[in-house]
């Protein structure tokens, strides 16, 4: 991918990792599976946007919990809920007893286990404490924070799409030096198509 295909890239990571209406066509979503960098500095982006919140919270007299809400609120309001779907998810997988594939089986269904629930309740109670913690700091202080966090979470997605290799066999790392063949198997790392 050229320096030209950039902004598109970006859009698409922009597209795929949030609720923003951008992204969301084939040009910036093939950019996109081209280019994982694009996900860090998409952590940036929409670091920033969860701060905005969050520091409007820490300007006015607000108690801590108040805080810890506005940056719950403002994480789901921007990315939606489909990374909480993959945390149900793993946590149901993490808990059934079975081989490798039981565990993509259940990953794939629709109903919501123990594991799963368990795993939601750790990360929006980790969340909230974040959010309470955040309470405390100065203003600069926590609105870096949250972009920080944003930017590392999205870094630790770049690493394992670059680096990792793929449960289901398709094991080509996902990077702009090592592209997918044309002709990829339907179960590749990255959705076949955009999100609408």
């Amino acid at each position: 991918m050229g320096l030209r295909e950039a902004p598109t890239a970006l859009r698409g990571a922009l597209g795929f990792l949030s609720r923003l209406p951008v992204g969301r066509d084939e040009r910036a979503w093939e950019a996109f599976r081209t280019a994982p960098w694009t996900l860090p500095i998409a952590g940036y982006v929409l670091g920033a946007l969860v701060a905005v919140p969050v520091a409007v919270a820490l300007a006015l007299p607000v108690p801590a919990v108040t805080v810890a809400l506005a940056y719950v609120l403002a994480v789901v309001a921007l990315t939606g809920i489909n990374h909480f779907d993959g945390v149900a998810d793993l946590g149901d997988a993490a808990v059934v007893h079975g081989d490798a594939e039981r565990r993509r089986e259940v990953m794939g269904d629709t109903v919501l286990g123990v594991g799963g629930t368990l795993a939601l309740a750790v990360v929006v109670a980790g969340l909230a404490l974040a959010g309470t913690g955040l309470a405390a700091l100065p203003l600069a202080a926590a609105a870096g924070l949250v972009v920080a966090a944003e930017v590392a979470a999205k870094l630790a997605m770049a690493t394992l799409t670059a680096l990792g290799s793929a449960a289901h066999g398709d094991s080509a790392p996902l990077s702009p030096t090592r592209r997918r063949p044309a002709a990829s198997s339907s179960r590749s790392r990255w959705p076949s198509q955009p999100r609408s």
